[in-house]
């Protein structure tokens, strides 16, 4: 599947910007996989870290849904898609034997259902944290998010420079 990247605008309303640089970042991070087959997808950065591509979709699955459908919604989940009580860092640590294609709908799923949850919300929506009850701006959750794909980005940046030598945006 071929990713269309859109750059955000130079001018427009504080929602639609944020989004459109969520977007792009995740754009961002499905064109760092692209052109890979699934055991490259699964190598890991540098020992003994656990870092892969497709840990970080993974991971990326698991951060869209906490902050979308969980503190913004108020959804609850016992565990991760990805991550259990026993394997905290499932998300990395179990793409071994993990199905790419299932792994990689499963993110593209879960984008959607937080593009839907936020979807008409003025950024001043609050959500709450499940365990400490902390109160949180749509705002604040479109920033991190921005925050956490552009630093993950810059890990699937090297990731896959060190499998293949393709670098770029």
């Amino acid at each position: 599947m071929t990713t269309e990247r859109i750059e955000p605008p130079f001018a427009a309303d504080e929602t639609a910007m944020l989004t459109a640089w969520l977007d792009y970042h995740r754009a961002t991070l499905l064109l760092k996989t692209e052109g890979l087959g699934h055991d490259r997808l699964r190598e890991r950065s540098v020992p003994p870290s656990s870092l892969s591509l497709l840990g970080l979709v993974r991971h990326m699955a698991e951060v869209e849904r906490y902050w979308f459908l969980s503190v913004l919604q108020g959804q609850e989940f016992e565990e991760g898609i990805f991550w259990t009580k026993d394997d905290e860092d499932g998300d990395f640590n179990q793409v071994d034997t993990a199905d790419v294609e299932a792994d990689f709908a499963t993110y593209r799923t879960q984008v959607e259902l937080a593009r839907a949850a936020a979807a008409g919300l003025p950024p001043e929506t609050v959500g709450k944290r499940p365990r400490s009850g902390e109160e949180v701006t749509l705002r604040w959750i479109l920033v991190h998010m921005i925050e956490e794909y552009a630093r993950h980005n810059g890990h699937a940046d090297l990731i896959r420079e060190r499998i293949d030598g393709a670098t770029g945006e």
